[in-house]
Order: structure tokens, then sequence, then C-alpha cells
């Protein structure tokens, strides 16, 4: 049955899209969303400690972002963007695959300079503008991610990357080993130290899994009818530890907090047995959307999404498209902060 891509609409204006983070992490609001009985509440974020109970689990992303964004200069003086993809071995080189910009005017065999001891090479020029480039070794291309990296904010936030995002566009139970996401699980964002220190207190289990975070997450949704959309690929990982621990969690009656759509989508992703939940690592693709018969997570803390993308679309499968939306348009009228940098919802 056709659904059109039109009914994940609505109307944003555009100073409610947060272009920085509140002073501290834990300012943000949340609007508490019961599916069930469609009741809303207005909280501020460190309300979610009265939600969780004890034999909860809370499952975290704990992938890290890595400044993913370079600019570099051709011979001819010329500048280039360049956002790192993912990491690939080809040919015995250490390369990325890369989107630059401008696109055409980079060439196959081509250098790119930012400084005079810093250097890659355009390896070759590939489909949907998708660039092979070299950077010699790993720890060449280390140097010069740290030395000339910026951090990757999503194109709707418009402004420059700032030394305090090196920070605050990051989790802070994110894992320094797992540095390999090019955008942030930002329902993350809101927590500190302290409020999973009283989570923990309640005797609730706080569970880290990974999904590596692609460029498909910004990836627009073209097609009239959603069920022609595909999500890009992006390394998971459920451990056995976390595995266990979720299973514990369901076996107890306990309830399975999501944090993030990106959480929702590798807990979903994973095969079960007798309604167990199996450890497993490598790419997922699953595109959650209405009809989606959901397994794992009981309840989701999540940002609010952009208009018509595919994680407004998930979140609809969970909630109810009407009631969602309904829901996003009381965020609107009451001044939530959107997208990445902004408040929050707690979906029970």
């Amino acid at each position: 049955m056709l659904m059109e891509i039109s009914l994940f609409d609505y109307h944003l204006p555009e100073e409610l899209i947060a272009y920085y983070p509140p002073k501290r992490r834990d300012y943000a609001h949340m609007m508490v969303f019961n599916r069930t009985t469609g009741e809303i509440l207005h909280k501020k974020f460190p309300s979610i400690i009265d939600y969780l109970n004890k034999g909860d689990g809370l499952v975290i992303n704990n992938t890290k972002v890595f400044k993913a964004r370079l600019f570099a200069r051709r011979a001819s003086g010329g500048k280039v963007e360049l956002f790192l993809l993912e990491q690939v071995d080809y040919q015995g080189k250490y390369c990325f695959k890369v989107l630059t910009h401008p696109t055409r005017r980079v060439k196959e065999g081509e250098l790119l300079y930012f400084d005079d001891n810093s250097i890659l090479e355009i390896i070759k020029k590939g489909e949907e503008g998708v660039t092979l480039a070299g950077f010699g070794t790993r720890m060449e291309a280390k140097r010069i991610i740290a030395k000339f990296g910026h951090v990757p904010l999503p194109i709707y936030i418009h402004r420059p990357d700032e030394k305090s995002d090196e920070t605050r566009y990051q989790t802070i139970y994110a894992d320094a080993k797992k540095a390999k996401a090019v955008a942030a699980p930002t329902a993350g964002f809101h927590f500190t130290d302290g409020i999973l220190e009283k989570i923990k207190a309640k005797g609730v289990k706080i569970i880290p899994i990974t999904l590596h975070v692609g460029y498909g997450t910004f990836k627009s949704i073209r097609a009239n009818d959603i069920e022609d959309h595909s999500i890009d690929p992006e390394y998971a990982e459920i451990s056995a530890s976390a595995a266990r621990a979720i299973n514990k969690v369901k076996e107890s009656g306990g309830k399975i907090f999501a944090v993030g759509t990106t959480s929702v989508r590798t807990l979903e992703s994973a095969k079960t047995t007798g309604g167990e939940i199996k450890p497993f690592s490598g790419n997922v693709d699953l595109y959650i959307r209405p009809g989606h018969n959901f397994r794992i997570v009981d309840h989701i803390i999540t940002n609010f999404h952009l208009p018509k993308s595919s994680l407004v679309i998930l979140i609809s499968a969970f909630a109810g498209r009407e009631q969602i939306l309904n829901a996003y348009k009381i965020a609107v009228e009451e001044k939530y902060r959107f997208y990445s940098y902004g408040d929050c919802m707690l979906i029970l």
C-alpha cells in the first residue's frame, strides 16, 4: 500500500533549530509521551530518572565521533572539502571513502595538501560522488585527522564547528576505541555522570552497544513512496555480555529503554532465538517503518527529528504517525529546541 513521504512532514520554524547545545547537558527539556494513553507531559531531562525502575535496562550507543571533515588545497591553490565516510584498505594502501566538494574538479592521481608535509592522494573516483583517498599509512592518517580535522556538525547547523563542539558533539560515554562515527547518537547528549549514577543506584542496568553512525543518517528520502527508500549499511555490534544483560532484563519483566534511534535499529536488527537476543557484529541496514514488530525495545529516548526523514518514520512506527505528528505540533507550540543540539522526547 502506497504511503507517501508527505504524510511524515511537519512545519518547523527556523528559529527552533538548535545551533548550539544548552549550557549544561541536562538543561534540556523533555517531552514525555505515553503512546498508549496519548498523554503528554513537559519535564526537564533529569526527570528521566523517575521513569526508570529497578530491573530495567538503559541501552546506550557507545560509538565515538571522529573529526571527519577536512579542508585541503590543490596544487593550483583551489580549496577542496573532504568528508571522510569510512576507512578501507585498497591495494595495500590505507584509504578512506570520502565525499569531496567540489566533486568534479578533483582527478584520479591528484595530490591534495594540508601543509607541505601533510598530503593525500585521490586514488579512485567512484559512483554517487564517493571518492577513494589514500593517506599513506594509518599513523599518517591519524596525525592528519587529529591536526586538520573538524567536528562533522550536521548540515542543518549553519555555522562552522568550534572548540566546544569537540566535547559537546559527543556523548560522555563515547568509547575512544570506537571512534568511527561521522555523526553522533544525539539522544545521548543529555546524560551526565551524575544522572547515570542515580540511574544505576535505582538498580537499572546500563548496557552499551555500538552502531557507528554513517553519513547515510543525513540521507534524504527522495522517493514519493516510503517503501522505495533504503538505509545505508552501518557497522553495529552487540557483545555477548550486552546480550546477556538485555535477556536478563526481559526475563525478569524489566523494560528496555533505548537511547536514540541508533540503539533502536541495532537492537531490532539482532537475531533472537526463543525470545532471547543473540550477540552479533556486522553491517546493518534495517529500515524501520509502520508495520514493524518491535521485539526488544519497550521505550525510546530520542531527540526531535527532521521532517520527512527515516527517523520520523521510525518513531512513527513505534508510536503511531498521527500521534507523533501531534506531539511534534505541540513541541513547536511549546518552543522546544529541535535536532541534534535540541531537546528530547521520552516515548513510553
